[in-house]
């Protein structure tokens, strides 16, 4: 069974790519699938590096509309040289886990901007609490409303009114432009990117050539960022 194992894995990286294989032996192509035979072990550092380049493949054309935030829905320096992207869901319990990392991250490193993309696929709470964050950041409040609405529970009406009040948001004003669909366009657009990267979940970030899915941790997403900075 193990030598099956190994040998479809072998046909996957050889046949789906065949230069990364290549690279990661060091050898010519006629002698890749014996050296993967005798050294087994670099087959899940080979498929990490191929879906990497996968991503990339479909991040690189999309970057600069990915790294162009909603106005006002960014944390941390809004001119910063290093971008991380982080699609979230108020309903997400690992993004909840994230918010200290993330905020934590943002006070190390003066030049990062983390660009918010509201993904809200988890529940149709979700899609109303990422209304009104875009509400809040149309009335320079989104921080201060992401913040509480991870403090609350989960993107019930009476949490998502609650973190707003907390935040400081004109509610009245907030509800005419969520009533009058101004932010479904955005929305909409979060979740064809979202869709195009094929991001299975959230939390998911992007940050210069590294792309991470889940609560990974602020170490892993420090030295992501100190890449993008010297790329």
């Amino acid at each position: 069974m193990r030598n099956t194992a190994i040998t479809a894995a072998i046909a996957l990286v050889a046949g789906f790519a065949g230069a990364a294989a290549w690279d990661f032996s060091g050898l010519g192509p006629d002698r890749t699938r014996d050296y993967l035979m005798t050294n087994p072990e670099v087959l899940p550092e080979a498929m990490a590096e191929l879906q990497r380049r996968d991503m990339m493949e479909r991040v690189e054309p999309l970057r600069d509309e990915l790294e162009l935030a909603y106005p006002g829905a960014v944390l941390g320096n809004p001119e910063g040289s290093v971008t991380l992207v982080e699609f979230s869901d108020y309903a997400c319990g690992y993004c909840r886990q994230s918010l200290a990392d993330i905020n934590a991250l943002v006070a190390l490193h003066p030049d990062l901007k983390v660009v918010i993309r509201e993904y809200p696929v988890l529940s149709a709470g979700s899609a109303d609490a990422a209304r009104m964050a875009l509400a809040a950041a149309d009335q320079g409040k989104f921080e201060e409303f992401h913040n509480a609405m991870f403090a609350q529970d989960g993107p019930s009406a009476e949490a998502i009114e609650a973190a707003a009040l907390e935040a400081g948001v004109d509610l009245a004003a907030a509800r005419n432009g969520i009533e009058a669909g101004i932010y479904e366009t955005q929305l909409q657009n979060n979740v064809f990117l979202g869709q195009t990267l094929r991001i299975r979940g959230t939390p998911a970030f992007i940050v210069g050539k590294q792309v991470f899915d889940g609560a990974v941790g602020m170490d892993r997403i420090g030295e992501a960022i100190a890449d993008a900075r010297e790329s």
